[in-house]
């Protein structure tokens, strides 16, 4: 098993959706950043590929990655120019959405959980995973500025023009998840399934979620 799709999109784009989706259509199992809570020895991995100064181009991905066909989201997503290079088979999705839209589920969801302390993590498994979310998300993302709109953007619309720029068209998908099967299932060279596209991971289930690791902490942000 070898991996067949790259999500190439931030978080809060959809790629919870995607990977139902790809799983769905028989490219799963698809990784996730949920799937780090399943392998949390793979939050240090992450962490240590994003530390190599050569871009992640010497870690391990048949490890880091296997059983897996597809990877969405981050950590992924934040190696997807070695990944692809790694997997030149590989197809690149890049799922985006309305910018305005994305920084409210963005600042309301991911963002406000990486504003919070580690005070209320006892779990060193949990501590891992916030170690090197913290890493690639909060400092390497978005260079430890999470509060102000138009940077947040501007690394936003960043990720997006590079992606575009360097993946060679035939083999990347821009791809929106309100869009549906259609374009997505066309990509792949894919049956369009008789089932309603996935639709998960709004901005309320991310919150409560977010509660449950966090019982302590004051009600999720409206």
């Amino acid at each position: 098993m070898t991996i067949k799709v790259i999500g190439a999109g931030f978080g809060r784009t959809g790629t919870l959706s995607l990977k139902a989706a790809l799983e769905q259509l028989g490219l799963g199992p698809c990784y996730h950043m949920l799937e780090v809570i399943n392998r949390p020895e793979n939050a240090d991995a992450w962490y240590d590929a994003a530390q190599n100064q050569d871009g992640g181009l010497a870690a391990d991905w048949d490890d880091m990655l296997a059983g897996y066909q597809s990877c969405v989201d981050w950590p992924a997503a934040y190696f997807w120019r070695p990944l692809s290079e790694h997997y030149r088979d590989a197809k690149v999705i890049l799922t985006y959405r309305d910018e305005e839209a994305w920084w409210q589920s963005m600042s309301k969801t991911i963002l406000a959980n990486m504003l919070r302390t580690d005070d209320e993590v006892t779990n060193p498994d949990r501590l891992r995973m916030r170690r090197m979310s913290r890493d690639l998300i909060v400092t390497k993302v978005f260079e430890n500025i999470l509060e102000d709109r138009e940077h947040v953007l501007a690394a936003y619309r960043r990720n997006i023009k590079e992606v575009t720029e360097s993946v060679p068209k035939d083999r990347l998908l821009k791809f929106d998840v309100a869009e549906g099967w259609e374009p997505l299932c066309n990509f792949l060279g894919l049956a369009i399934p008789d089932t309603p596209f996935p639709r998960t991971n709004s901005t309320q289930e991310f919150q409560e979620r977010l509660t449950h690791r966090f019982p302590k902490s004051s009600p999720p942000i409206e």
